[in-house]
């Protein structure tokens, strides 16, 4: 199974995505990780994405797209595949269908993780991470010292991209330019809504239940 996981920042389609992939067997893929393995390894690739990323600018589409046709080849993800983070534009959206094609393949679905701007808000700005073992606490959820990580006693710290300001931008940035896939996908009857307003693990439930899994509980 082929799949894409779309969703404004926070909505939790990193947490379903990797939990999805544990289940099915198949590599959660993140732009992230993608730019991080190509900038350790230097490829070719990852040297542009460096200029780039060390200025602070966003890496161009034709960049991105490379490392994600490179990524899908693979041997690991013949089985199936979850990217999460990509396509993030409908250049990005257009370029991974034509890939995909030329290749026999194509995306079965794709995931749109639901969860209202109030609430994303109020997830993020209570997110803390450990600076040690980057385990992830939210204070309105887990009974914790807001300061000392429980599993390890680290430093809990609030990441730069959690704080409201920068949220702001990042969700003005998400309705531009992500926001446009999900008429694209709904036009090429793939997509599925999820609501993500509950707690993770209903979260999860409803990701697999709009794909027709069963978990392993099941």
């Amino acid at each position: 199974m082929n799949l894409i996981f779309l969703g404004a920042p926070g909505a939790g389609k990193g947490t379903a995505a990797t939990k999805l992939s544990g289940l099915l067997g198949i590599p959660h893929i993140s732009t992230g990780e993608i730019f991080r393995n190509n900038i350790s390894t230097g490829t070719e690739l990852g040297k542009l994405a460096e200029q780039y990323i060390s200025k602070g600018s966003l890496v161009p589409d034709d960049v991105t797209i490379g490392m994600v046709k490179a990524r899908l080849s693979e041997a690991d993800c013949a089985g199936g595949f979850i990217l999460d983070g990509f396509p993030r534009t409908l250049k990005q959206a257009a370029a991974l269908d034509e890939y995909l094609e030329s290749e026999g393949r194509k995306i079965d679905r794709v995931v749109d993780i639901v969860l209202s701007e109030a609430k994303l808000v109020e997830r993020l700005t209570n997110r803390r991470i450990c600076a040690v073992c980057k385990l992830s606490y939210n204070l309105k959820v887990h009974d914790i010292n807001d300061s000392v990580c429980p599993a390890c006693g680290g430093a809990l710290i609030m990441r730069d991209d959690d704080k409201e300001e920068v949220i702001a931008a990042r969700m003005a940035a998400y309705h531009k330019d992500t926001e446009p896939l999900i008429d694209y996908y709904v036009g090429k009857r793939k997509l599925v809504r999820v609501n993500s307003e509950e707690v993770v693990s209903d979260t999860f439930a409803n990701v697999l239940a709009a794909l027709g899994i069963k978990g392993a509980d099941q």
